[in-house]
């Protein structure tokens, strides 16, 4: 059974597809009122503002992608193992996130207050990365390339399915993030 909406989560959920489509700048509690059919005096019932609400959807994210991460670092499984479940991750998130996706993307210079804690989040991930593609460059997992070169081809891709999953409902996550793991982690060589 699936769990009934807050009125404060409608408005996040609302702002987050508003945000994607015109940009975090471009709109107002007007605009953000209008499409929830209310008053914006109303929208402030439930929020103290529009920052906020971005707040609320990248940290909410970033959260979810660290915990995800720390999950995966603590694993006993081996670097390739480890890539794979990031990879699903992405994919697990992305899929059930897309609006937000697209803010945690290409809206987070505009946080205020949370920046600094943002940065510290992605700079964490992207270490801890980079630390599992190194182990398995030294277990012989994987080709001695450059890792961070290897991260930013996986992360690249990763970041960006919230641009293409909402045009391909017919792919189930399961079976993206296998294809994916099979591309990103095993290459396209035959």
């Amino acid at each position: 059974m699936r769990k009934l909406e807050t009125r404060k989560e409608e408005i996040v959920r609302v702002a987050a597809q508003l945000f994607k489509e015109k940009g975090y700048s471009a709109v107002t509690m007007r605009d953000l009122a209008a499409e929830m059919g209310i008053k914006a005096a109303s929208l402030y019932n439930h929020i103290t503002s529009k920052q906020d609400i971005l707040q609320t959807i990248i940290i909410s994210l970033a959260e979810e992608f660290t915990e995800g991460m720390n999950e995966v670092i603590r694993s006993e499984k081996s670097s390739i193992e480890k890539l794979k479940k990031i990879v699903q991750l992405h994919v697990t998130i992305a899929s059930a996130n897309t609006n937000g996706m697209a803010s945690l993307n290409t809206d987070w210079m505009h946080l205020e207050d949370q920046l600094e804690y943002y940065l510290k989040l992605r700079n964490d991930y992207e270490q801890n990365f980079l630390v599992i593609i190194k182990e398995g460059v030294k277990n012989l997992e994987i080709k001695s390339k450059n890792p961070e070169v290897i991260m930013f081809s996986m992360l690249s891709t990763l970041r960006s399915l919230y641009l293409w999953l909402p045009n391909k409902e017919d792919v189930s996550s399961s079976d993206l993030a296998l294809h994916l793991s099979e591309i990103l982690i095993e290459g396209i060589n035959k």
